[in-house]
């Protein structure tokens, strides 16, 4: 069975974005340094955006992740950088109930959200990877068996929450660690 990852970028006070909810691509808290973009190329290179795999001459199709999931407000942020589908390479599923249908190859999820990624991971394929939003990633909380965080630096003490919701108890265990010479920690959990 495949499992759902939520793969992302946190501050060590727990933001994925700052309080205007925009990119944070290449902030002074998430700053994208030499070790940081290797890193990434190397160990998850599909979930590199489309354009910015083709500057970089990026080929290979991934060894992790075949299928994209992500909320309105973090597609939104693609949508105002020109892109109907900033992973052309994957599977995209963007779950919102009011965004209309932007690019024929992303498939809108309106409702149900829990049972349509209980279907994905029950299909064949590689793993499903969460990028965010915060409120997304709480949504399906119950579903998510891996976190693999790219744990920066910085504090910045307001922002977007990596899970954005109430109250809600589940366990992690630490499988994983890398220390990259930027000092970002990635750190990999599995559900307990």
């Amino acid at each position: 069975m495949r499992k759902l990852v939520y793969y992302v970028a946190t501050t060590l006070d727990g933001y994925i974005a700052g309080p205007d909810g925009g990119d944070p691509s290449g902030a002074d808290y998430f700053p994208l340094t030499p070790d940081v973009i290797q890193f990434i190329v190397d160990q998850y290179p599909e979930t590199v955006p489309g354009p910015v795999r083709a500057a970089m001459g990026i080929v290979n199709p991934g060894k992790v992740f075949d299928t994209v999931l992500e909320g309105r407000a973090s597609y939104e942020i693609g949508l105002a950088a020109g892109l109907t589908n900033a992973y052309p390479h994957l599977r995209h599923l963007v779950f919102s109930t009011k965004l209309e249908s932007q690019d024929p190859a992303v498939e809108i999820v309106r409702d149900n959200a829990m049972e349509r990624v209980r279907a994905l991971k029950a299909e064949e394929g590689k793993d499903l990877w969460l990028v965010g939003g915060g409120k997304l990633a709480h949504s399906l909380l119950p579903e998510i068996d891996r976190l693999v965080l790219k744990q920066n630096r910085s504090v910045i003490g307001s922002g977007i929450p990596l899970f954005n919701g109430p109250f809600q108890s589940h366990m992690f265990q630490p499988v994983e660690e890398t220390l990259l010479d930027s000092g970002v920690r990635v750190l990999t959990y599995d559900r307990a």
